[in-house]
């Protein structure tokens, strides 16, 4: 229960903190929403008329108080740019995020774990061909990844869609088609990051007494290898996990970019070209939200796979 109340107050003070920094460096980029909505043709009295409509001529502390006490209630405000409720604009866009998040991390997890325990396993030229591909997959930017494979597999060999998504509403197999590239894109990289922490973590595991002792009462080596060698491994590759899922949210950015995807990502940077600060506000929330709960997932990980770790 301590552990939950500390978790409680700091993903309450994370989120308090987000939300004013969001709030304060929104505010300094220079113009506003009421001359992006009037647009440059408008006289000065119309564009302080609208201000005064917007809230926007009041002190920024003011502003901020009144948008926390809306918020507090559920009320995330309309945003500028559409004319929406900010939380329906972020539902319509956070079944895309999410689906790449995850599926990304997936790739991530799968690839790269099971690329660690080979090369811990096999060692000798995997071992090395492995660092060759961490180092690479953290050189290669993710927008030149993203092209290449636009250009390899929609392009020459039209396996996939360049661009756009498809609802799993609408079409299950074309929503998977459409998330296929950037799914991709985003969890190549991380892959190698997670291969070579799972074959450093299995390495010093295998060496072992614990190991040497199974092995000699005649316990299969892959019951040794995956049962409990990886389980001990695995506290490493979960906070190597954790990081990475995090790290995916300004990934999706990049991602819808280069796909044309209407994301979270896509839609913070519409936000800001448009000044829209309820809309920025709501999804500066969101990713909040989504790294609070990681880190409770993380937490909860680490207590399932060693006891040690609580209290």
């Amino acid at each position: 229960m301590r552990r939950i109340a500390r978790w409680s107050v700091s993903s309450a003070a994370l989120t308090f903190i987000v939300s004013a920094l969001t709030f304060v460096l929104a505010s300094l980029t220079p113009g506003d929403a009421a001359r992006t909505i009037l647009g440059p043709s408008a006289t000065p009295e119309q564009y302080q008329q609208l201000r005064r409509q917007l809230g926007l001529d009041e002190p920024l502390a003011a502003q901020y108080w009144h948008w926390l006490g809306r918020a507090v209630h559920g009320d995330l405000g309309t945003a500028l740019s559409n004319g929406q409720t900010v939380t329906q604009t972020l539902e319509q866009r956070l079944g895309v995020s999410l689906s790449l998040i995850i599926g990304a991390l997936l790739v991530s997890a799968l690839l790269g774990v099971g690329l660690g325990v080979l090369s811990a396993v096999r060692g000798g030229v995997l071992g090395r061909a492995l660092d060759v591909l961490s180092m690479v997959g953290l050189a290669v930017p993710g927008f030149w990844l993203g092209l290449l494979l636009v250009a390899a597999f929609a392009v020459a060999i039209p396996l996939f869609p360049a661009s756009g998504y498809v609802p799993f509403a609408d079409s299950p197999w074309q929503w998977l088609r459409s998330l296929v590239l950037p799914v991709v894109t985003l969890g190549l990289a991380g892959s190698a990051t997670i291969a070579k922490q799972t074959r450093d973590a299995m390495l010093a595991e295998l060496d072992r007494d614990y190991i040497v002792l199974l092995r000699a009462h005649g316990l299969p080596e892959r019951s040794v290898v995956l049962r409990h060698a990886l389980k001990n491994a695995a506290v490493p590759v979960v906070t190597v996990l954790g990081l990475l899922l995090v790290g995916l949210l300004s990934g999706t950015v990049l991602a819808e970019a280069v796909y044309v995807l209407p994301g979270l990502g896509s839609t913070a940077v519409m936000a800001t070209q448009a000044h829209d600060l309820p809309l920025i506000q709501g999804v500066a929330l969101c990713f909040t939200a989504i790294v609070v709960i990681v880190n409770l997932l993380v937490e909860l990980l680490y207590d399932r796979l060693d006891p040690r770790s609580r209290g």
